[in-house]
């Protein structure tokens, strides 16, 4: 307990927003006591208040009024004592809290680009909004370092908050991207809910690094195109990928109960994603490259992207695990385990 009382004592002594409010309520408290006991002497309100303001802040001018007795003088004598003192603390306190701050902040921004410094192979994540924040942290449940560069400075603390070293500043600028070490990543995600600054983002990002892995949002399917040939590598549309899930529930319930309900869903992710796995659930399409060829051919095509490890029927309700030679239909709900880089496989399902 006493410890506790320590550590408790110990962090209001050195809070200087703490001691400068104490510093201004005490020196407060000691003029309204003054002043009352000027007035209680016959003096005006004025004539009581100069009095004080003169004495607490040393500046000595003349009385305004006669201190020819003693009590008078005791309350003088007090007022100096008392008001001086209070206004040395208040002056401490102040100096106390534009250094420190000042401080805080120098030495805050030099931390955080040594941190910057030492990072390797880590993610930078353009965006801290609902897609970001969400992202960042899959990220780092994956064990990845990740770098957050937010505009926004509530977004940018609420970043911080959490843990992320995030960067408050314009991401599509090249300085901005350098100094968040772009040139020694291992990938970039643009996901700023403006497919026009997403754009930016990836020529800038592209023109820094050319071997740099970029992964772009885009709110709207006519700037797809121009993200790649922005630089992008892949494009993801969050609404798009909504689209599909609900689309899986209503049409594969079964594969859908399975991925999203089983109680072990959340560690199996984790560990999967560690490994660089992640599932997914696609329709094989009438008309599409891969409706109608067997699990073998799919996988070989798809040049081992991923594997076929299950697939629903359409209209029946019935999964399978699937040999070589299931083959998919047109209408099939299959369930894909990949790693990076088969997004444009998957795009042969639809």
């Amino acid at each position: 307990m006493n410890g506790r009382m320590y550590i408790v004592v110990n962090r209001l002594i050195r809070s200087p927003v703490r001691n400068l409010l104490l510093g201004v309520i005490f020196v407060l408290i000691v003029s309204c006591i003054a002043t009352l006991a000027y007035m209680a002497h016959g003096w005006s309100l004025g004539d009581a208040f100069y009095m004080v303001v003169l004495t607490v802040f040393t500046v000595g001018y003349n009385e305004v009024q006669p201190i020819d007795s003693v009590t008078l003088r005791t309350i003088t004598i007090l007022l100096i004592i008392t008001g001086c003192t209070g206004m040395i603390f208040l002056t401490g306190a102040l100096v106390q809290f534009i250094t420190r701050s000042e401080l805080q902040e120098i030495f805050g921004v030099k931390r955080m680009s040594r941190q910057i410094e030492q990072m390797h192979d880590h993610i930078i994540v353009c965006g801290f909004g609902r897609v970001g924040a969400m992202l960042s942290t899959e990220l780092r449940a994956g064990r990845t370092e990740v770098l957050v560069i937010e505009l926004n400075p509530v977004r940018c603390a609420e970043a911080r908050d959490l843990g992320f070293i995030c960067l408050q500043a314009e991401a599509s600028e090249e300085a901005v991207l350098e100094q968040a070490g772009v040139l020694r990543a291992r990938a970039l995600a643009s996901v700023v809910p403006s497919d026009a600054v997403n754009v930016f983002i990836t020529l800038s990002a592209r023109g820094l690094n050319p071997g740099l892995k970029i992964i772009a949002r885009a709110e709207s399917p006519a700037t797809e195109r121009k993200l790649l040939q922005a630089g992008a590598n892949a494009v993801v549309m969050p609404a798009h990928i909504g689209a599909e899930q609900v689309a899986s529930l209503i049409l594969f319930p079964a594969i859908a109960s399975l991925l999203q309900f089983n109680e072990r869903r959340t560690q199996i992710e984790q560990n999967m994603r560690m490994l660089g796995l992640e599932f997914e659930v696609v329709v094989a399409a009438e008309g599409s490259a891969f409706a109608g060829l067997t699990v073998d051919e799919i996988e070989r095509a798809a040049e081992n992207h991923f594997m076929i490890v299950a697939i629903e029927r359409a209209g029946t309700g019935m999964v399978e695990r699937p040999d070589g030679t299931t083959r998919v239909h047109p209408g099939d709900g299959v369930t894909l385990l990949g790693r990076g880089g088969r997004a444009e496989a998957v795009r042969r399902f639809a």
